[in-house]
Parts: structure tokens; C-alpha cells; sequence
């Protein structure tokens, strides 16, 4: 008999120890969960497939291009990454910042526009930071990688 714990990991190509620092839960759970000594509630087996999903900063980094392409349909410039996804400290359920250069007259529905079909694209909620209104020395300004 297979076991449901194990198939979610390993299609994921995690380790134990990698699920368990990803989803919060003691990797001696897990591996009792694996071996049949215990047995997860339906809000376990969620929350450890939930933590088996692509990281924020894994899912830039395999629709880069389709993001940048999606950016400057909308006419953005400059596109950035700032915050956990651009240290790779994100984790399950983060989100991407994005900080970008809007082009005159664009209005607050574009943008919205643009995260909306940046997160379908990502898979993971996408907020977006103009630059225009940050003072030059503002941590996202300093922080912020480009795409």
C-alpha cells in the first residue's frame, strides 16, 4: 500500500527534514506518518502538501522570462524582486514583491490588473511597490534585485 505522506514528498523531491522545516511539523512526525506509526488528519496531509509547492523565489526563477514578457505588456519598466523572495528566505504561503517604474498616466486597476495575472502566472500572491513615491533611500530601493 502506498503511502500518501510519502508520495506528496517525494513527488516533490523533498527530504523529511526539508518538509519538515518547510511546513512547521517535527520530522519525527513525518517519518511516523511515513511509516504508518501515526496517522495525519485531513488538515495535516493539507498543510504538508502546502508546504511541498514551488517557493516564491522557485517560481521567479521558472517563469522569468513569462513575467518579464507579461511586464512589459503592461508596460512596465524596471522590474524588481525585494523581500524573502529576493533573499530566498520565503517560505510556504509568502508572497513576491515586486517593485516597479510605471510608465505616466497608468493607473492603480492596471496595476492590479498586472498582479493579478503575475500571481495566476507564479502561482503564489504577487504585491506590487512603485518606485515613484519612495524616497531615494528606501530599503526596497537598496534591496530590490532585478528580474
Amino acid at each position: 500500500m502506498r503511502n500518501r505522506i510519502r508520495d506528496i514528498r517525494e513527488s516533490a523531491g523533498l527530504s523529511q527534514a526539508e518538509l519538515a522545516r518547510r511546513s512547521g511539523v517535527a520530522q519525527p512526525n513525518i517519518a511516523a506518518y511515513e511509516a504508518g506509526r501515526r496517522r495525519p488528519s485531513a488538515d495535516m496531509v493539507d498543510r504538508l502538501r502546502a508546504a511541498t509547492l514551488p517557493l516564491p523565489h522557485d517560481a521567479l526563477a521558472n517563469h522569468h522570462a513569462d513575467l518579464v514578457d507579461l511586464a512589459r505588456h503592461y508596460g512596465l519598466l524596471n522590474v524588481r524582486v525585494f523581500g524573502s523572495a529576493a533573499r530566498h528566505e520565503d517560505g510556504p504561503g509568502s508572497d513576491v514583491d515586486l517593485l516597479v517604474t510605471r510608465p505616466d498616466g497608468m493607473g492603480l486597476l492596471t496595476l492590479a490588473k498586472f498582479a493579478e495575472e503575475a500571481g495566476e502566472l507564479l502561482g503564489v500572491e504577487v504585491d506590487i511597490v512603485t518606485d515613484g513615491g519612495l524616497p531615494e533611500d528606501h530599503e526596497i530601493l537598496r534591496s530590490a534585485v532585478a528580474l
